[in-house]
């Protein structure tokens, strides 16, 4: 039996849930990566009957598996600031709730950012905002995934040292894992642009944090160079990373089945091309073997 290959990208949500889905059919996607809410205000929805059952019509409609939600980007479970810290421990729960909602697998979440302290109180304070939504964790399908960041500004999430501090502290109580952000590790000072810098990477990530965290990736070539902190995508082939990075990656036996999420700038028409491109680079590759 063949496996499936999941691929496709952040598609949009506007006019409901389930239009994020069919954006996905339309650019040739077997995945999707959307917001459940609007990602830049602290009030969350709440999801009514109507549009579950249109997300559940569409999901049946279009095939699409692995579907991972990102969570608002105002939320900072590391917050030093006790009125952030319950807005974004509020905030998530109700995002953890919706995705339980909809059955969605994964929700990607940044770990935080150490605006006002420590690098080591920032980690325990996301730590600690993990460890107490436990009880609602358990509750449903979603597994939780740390995304490592590109270390701007105070960001944590940029060493894997930090993505295994957390971890250690919390993956036998609740589903978690991590999803790699190419771009991100790129900037963030981890090399991946040819296949003997990304199997010292992988290696280093193994031995760090445990390749059987790794659950998922965002896939994006970077603007900015290499170690530079500086977070800004690019389309697969069009930055300082290069193709062979994600050659690499839909070719790997460890990575190929993982789920993969184009976060790329320049929208529907240019990820049709990439997930063509990605699949090509599978297709070469087994018929080599």
């Amino acid at each position: 039996m063949k496996q499936q290959i999941w691929i496709g990208a952040h598609t949009s949500a506007a006019g409901g849930v389930q239009e994020a889905l069919y954006e996905g059919q339309e650019i040739g996607a077997t995945a999707i990566q959307l917001f459940t809410s609007n990602q830049k205000q602290w009030n969350g929805r709440t999801l009514s009957q109507e549009e579950i059952d249109a997300w559940q019509k569409a999901l049946e409609k279009t095939g699409i598996g692995e579907v991972m939600s990102h969570d608002s980007y105002l939320i900072n479970l590391g917050a030093a600031n006790p009125e952030i810290l319950q807005k974004s421990r509020k905030a998530f729960r109700e995002e953890i709730q919706r995705c339980h909602a909809l059955r969605i697998p994964y929700m990607n979440f940044h770990p935080g950012a150490a605006t006002t302290s420590t690098e080591e109180q920032c980690l325990e304070m996301i730590v600690e905002s993990l460890l107490a939504v436990e009880d609602l964790a358990q509750e449903g399908p979603t597994r939780l995934l740390l995304e490592a960041t590109a270390g701007q500004g105070t960001s944590i999430g940029h060493k894997f040292e930090h993505l295994a501090y957390i971890l250690e502290r919390t993956h036998q109580r609740i589903p978690i894992g991590v999803c790699i952000d190419t771009c991100h590790i790129f900037v963030a000072g981890y090399d991946i642009r040819t296949e003997e810098a990304w199997g010292h990477t992988l290696r280093q990530f193994d031995e760090i944090v445990g390749l059987e965290h790794l659950r998922a990736f965002h896939l994006n070539d970077s603007m900015k160079e290499f170690g530079s902190r500086v977070d800004r995508h690019a389309s697969l082939g069009k930055g300082h990373i290069g193709l062979e990075a994600f050659r690499f990656v839909m070719t790997h036996p460890k990575l190929r089945f993982l789920p993969k999420y184009l976060e790329t700038p320049e929208g529907p028409p240019v990820w049709k091309q990439e997930i063509e491109l990605l699949k090509k680079f599978m297709n070469e590759h087994a018929h080599q073997n």
